[in-house]
């Protein structure tokens, strides 16, 4: 069942604007109930049943029906009443951009008091107009329905089914392209990373020189310029013509370990120079160089490539193909 917020409705300040919906909608459900019993009164089985209840209830409402495009004719006087009042307020407040909006946003208003057979079935829609207000306001959460709940839940799960096989179809048509010899990674290559590899280099030269500044650090790149001290040490001491030295009386050691500090220094600063001095336009050169030295006969690179975005679409397949809805149910 829908229950009505009165916290909300005083919060939101439209109380004699919600009064006057609660009113419409009123009308409405009276006027729609009206048009249903005289459309069904022009039947004969109806009549039969009316007869079967009580004989007096065709032959009262028998002028009832002859004149029934009056009473209509009523309640259309009041819908448009009401249409007009709440399209002069829309004027005043400016809720649209032009004042000849309403009209043409709230067009079922208008053709649903047009007293035809064939038109009034559009005041079913002003009744779900008023409805959508009140839920906008939050003065009746139709969230909390049951039927609302069983509607919006298997709506859902149409739309996930529905989505979810879709998307299959197009990945495993995605899968069928590239294993016939589609030529992804050549697309990729020119559509993708080409027209993007100067900021590309510009990224890489700006990485590379923040290393460099890093390892040039004192307190950042002590880790680093250890590391490179141990390696140079360890090769200075296996080398066969610098363990000469130490055959040199008193000073041999020193001078080996002297050696061995400045070609650290060295190496290290060398390594520092050489990352801060890869400007965009080496880097540039430097793939070039690097694309054309690859053998164009070699399809391994570009075959395990491919196999690698068939196993990621499948893993994504299977996570798309999992039917969440049922946990749910569960």
């Amino acid at each position: 069942m829908f229950k009505i917020d009165r916290a909300k409705l005083k919060e939101s300040h439209e109380g004699i604007w919600l009064l006057i919906d609660f009113l419409m909608l009123g009308l409405l459900l009276l006027n729609l109930l009206f048009i249903i019993f005289d459309s069904l009164y022009e039947t004969s089985f109806f009549i039969r049943v009316l007869d079967w209840l009580s004989p007096s209830i065709a032959t009262h409402y028998q002028p009832v029906h002859d004149n029934f495009i009056f009473i209509d004719l009523g309640f259309i006087t009041v819908f448009l009443t009401e249409f007009c009042v709440r399209w002069i307020v829309a004027i005043k407040r400016k809720t649209y951009l032009r004042w000849y909006f309403f009209p043409f946003l709230h067009w079922y208003d208008l053709v649903g008091c047009i007293p035809l057979s064939g038109t009034r079935i559009f005041r079913f829609l002003r009744i779900f107009s008023i409805l959508y207000r009140l839920h906008k306001y939050q003065i009746i959460d139709f969230r909390q329905s049951g039927i609302i709940r069983f509607l919006s839940f298997y709506y859902d799960v149409f739309i996930e089914e529905l989505s979810d096989r879709i998307v299959v179809k197009v990945l495993s048509d995605a899968q069928k392209e590239i294993s016939v010899g589609s030529p992804l990674i050549e697309d990729v290559v020119t559509q993708v990373l080409k027209p993007r590899q100067t900021v590309v280099n510009e990224w890489l030269s700006n990485i590379l020189r923040h290393v460099g500044d890093s390892i040039n650090d004192t307190d950042k790149g002590a880790i680093i310029r250890e590391h490179v001290k141990r390696s140079v040490g360890l090769a200075v001491r296996e080398n066969s013509q610098v363990s000469t030295l130490n055959l040199v009386p008193v000073v041999g050691s020193t001078i080996e370990s002297v050696l061995e500090s400045a070609v650290s220094d060295i190496v290290i600063q060398s390594i520092v120079h050489l990352l801060k001095d890869m400007t965009p336009e080496k880097i540039d050169n430097l793939v070039q160089h690097a694309v054309q030295a690859v053998p164009s006969g070699d399809n391994d690179i570009n075959q395990e490539i491919i196999t690698v975005v068939n196993e990621s679409i499948e893993i994504l397949k299977a996570h798309v193909s999992e039917q969440r809805w049922k946990s749910q149910l569960s």
